[in-house]
């Protein structure tokens, strides 16, 4: 019994290793520590190879190795989108605003429209603003809206939800989001902590598959930036 207490007593002062919040990514999303994990980039850093401009007026180019967003007056949602699709996988990016009262996101597993090309699907939101600051949850653009926080979430969800993000977004430099798919799972991370974490079970409505999109939102201005989009695809099970 006494070695069986010391033993106990020693194990206890051992340090405890704690699950990590998110995906083995570093914060800063680091090029090569990504390329070393397997990831691949997205966006080569010069050009949009392998990107193209669909919906609204917005406009991109690229400027200081970052995808520029931008536009006034914009007429409709413009997104920029990848021209391949995927299906499972851990996407990893930054962003910033430029101009604050403009709002945006990156869609995932994203479609369009037969005859209007109108985009829809998931959307990781940047969405901080007076009301609420919804950066990394989830929306279904052009289809169900919020789901993560849900529309159906009590207000204290959302206050919560908003509190989290007033407390990680930066307005003066770069979030980092990570994006996971796996199957109907969909998890979300801003500058390395979770934010939405859902099982899709619309049986009508859950896509396995689409492309990656940069959106500028319909509205009298934007400007927003992207760099460092990396994207490891993940085995099917």
């Amino acid at each position: 019994m006494i070695r069986t207490t010391l033993f106990l007593s020693l194990l206890a002062l051992l340090p405890v290793s704690a699950e990590p919040p998110g995906p083995a990514t570093p914060p800063e999303a680091d090029p090569a520590r990504l390329t070393a994990d397997g990831y691949r980039p997205l966006f080569d850093g010069k050009s949009l190879k392998g990107w193209e401009k669909v919906g609204g007026t917005g406009e991109y180019e690229v400027a200081n190795n970052a995808i520029v967003g931008f536009g006034k007056n914009i007429r409709g949602n413009t997104f920029l989108r990848t021209r391949k699709t995927y299906s499972d996988f851990i996407l990893v990016f930054q962003f910033r605003f430029i101009d604050r009262s403009g709002n945006s996101g990156c869609q995932f597993r994203s479609e369009q429209r037969d005859g209007d090309g109108r985009v829809f699907g998931y959307q990781c939101e940047h969405d901080n603003n007076a009301k609420r600051s919804f950066t990394a949850g989830v929306y279904d653009e052009a289809r169900r809206g919020w789901l993560y926080p849900g529309k159906m979430s009590a207000k204290e969800v959302a206050a919560q939800f908003t509190a989290q993000g007033e407390r990680l977004f930066k307005w003066d430099d770069w979030n980092t989001i990570v994006i996971k798919c796996d199957g109907r799972h969909i998890q979300t991370w801003l500058n390395g902590e979770k934010r939405a974490d859902f099982q899709d079970e619309d049986e009508k409505n859950f896509t396995p598959e689409g492309f990656i999109a940069l959106q500028v939102h319909g509205g009298k201005s934007g400007h927003i930036e992207w760099r460092n989009l990396y994207l490891k695809e993940l085995p099917a099970d």
